[in-house]
């Protein structure tokens, strides 16, 4: 008899996990609550609100849910796991405190500090005072980060004093990321070569996926504002297995074995952000899930059954399994409302998605979308879609990707137009 499986979230990264998850022939049934326009088609949305954990605990036992899978980083640092676990339902994801590694930044810069995993030099405060004082004695430019939760939009690289003072006070005074910006960590910083790292974690063996690379800034050439993420490739095609080595030994190895030995586990997809300065990994943070939008880059790679992985990181039978990736090359782009990461217009009708449902090689995953019987589908949100094409050359995957977003329109559709553009050059 099939699995049943339930996904928690809304995003493009829970679509492509929904799509990947559905493929396998252990599964009968996929979930998610609380979906989009997209997950429609290969599964079922469910309405139910995320906070509350006891009516996701009470759906889980009335439909015979083998596994449920997190997505959002902020469920993780409210807990869910744990109540999940406390319920006896399996659950992939780190708990609440295993995860702090991404919802507290200045616990985490402490934690490589102790731990001797290279990054850059911080200062961590809850005080404007205080934060204020350490910009006088340091050269420009340094990077501004609030320690909580800012889905992503809580960092500024800061060129000059003037920048630096005015995110602090966005941050500390103006609380534009609310309780994000109650305590600060203020970071050298370090110019190179980034990558996003990924690995599936049972708790002590991890399984390391080829690096990928995303763009956080909101426009080409990495201009504008940060955001969630604005599209990705993988795999890094100049990656050398001693970088490789270095960052599973000093990057994931470490953290996941510290975690361990004090009692709190990581079970989930450990997440770093990584920095490559003269060949050596500087940890810029950890996040504890999967990658948006990487895992729409990732998701159609792998060839291992995505069940069979997650269930083995919560058995803890991860050593027993061997991720399987293939030899060819994605390129995502996110399609993003007008006026995003800020304010932004809702509403708005999608077109061209029909013609794209049966494209080899070509993946559109939904995010901020709506599916209406008369409409058809509308946008409802900052980042609306993701498209990821799928070639055997970088040169390939990039311009089938650009070509398939020429199909797809909407009123203030916005992207980038240099994704992966470094790889063919």
């Amino acid at each position: 008899m099939g699995k049943n499986v339930l996904i928690l979230g809304s995003g493009g990264r829970e679509h492509a996990l929904a799509w990947k998850l559905s493929t396998s022939a252990s599964v009968d049934t996929v979930y998610v609550a609380p979906g989009n326009g997209g997950t429609e088609n290969i599964a079922y949305n469910v309405s139910l609100p995320l906070t509350n954990f006891k009516k996701l605990t009470d759906f889980v036992k009335k439909n015979g849910i083998d596994l449920s899978v997190v997505g959002p980083d902020n469920l993780l640092a409210r807990g869910v796991v744990d109540h999940f676990m406390k319920e006896g339902h399996a659950i992939f994801g780190p708990t609440k405190k295993a995860s702090e590694i991404e919802w507290s930044k200045a616990w985490a810069k402490k934690m490589m500090a102790r731990l001797r995993i290279p990054t850059a030099r911080f200062f961590a405060t809850h005080t404007y005072k205080n934060a204020c004082a350490y910009l006088a004695t340091r050269e420009m430019p340094l990077v501004i980060k609030a320690s909580g939760l800012a889905l992503g939009k809580g960092v500024y690289v800061c060129k000059s004093q003037e920048e630096a003072h005015d995110a602090l006070e966005k941050l500390m005074v103006d609380r534009i990321h609310k309780e994000a910006g109650a305590c600060v960590v203020i970071e050298d910083f370090i110019s190179g070569k980034e990558l996003s790292v990924h690995a599936l974690c049972d708790g002590r063996s991890s399984g390391l996926f080829p690096f990928s690379r995303d763009y956080k800034r909101l426009r080409n050439n990495d201009a504008g504002p940060n955001t969630g993420g604005m599209g990705s490739y993988a795999p890094v095609p100049w990656i050398s297995f001693r970088i490789i080595d270095t960052i599973l030994r000093d990057v994931v190895h470490r953290m996941v074995d510290e975690l361990h030995d004090h009692g709190d586990p990581f079970v989930g997809c450990l997440y770093p952000g990584v920095m490559l300065y003269d060949d050596t990994p500087y940890v810029l943070e950890y996040n504890a899930r999967f990658g948006d939008p990487e895992t729409q880059s990732y998701m159609p790679l792998l060839e291992n059954d995505l069940f069979a992985l997650l269930t083995a990181c919560v058995e803890g039978t991860l050593s027993l399994h061997k991720l399987k990736w293939s030899d060819a090359a994605a390129v995502t782009v996110v399609l993003a409302s007008q006026g995003y990461p800020y304010e932004y217009l809702l509403g708005h009708t999608i077109h061209g998605l029909e013609d794209l449902e049966k494209e080899e090689g070509i993946f559109v995953w939904h995010a901020g979308t709506t599916l209406k019987k008369t409409k058809g589908y509308e946008t409802s949100g900052g980042r609306v879609l993701s498209v990821t094409a799928v070639a055997n050359t970088y040169k390939a995957a990039h311009e089938k990707c650009y070509e398939a977003i020429q199909r797809i329109s909407f009123e203030g559709m916005c992207y980038r137009s240099d994704i992966g553009q470094e790889i063919i050059s």
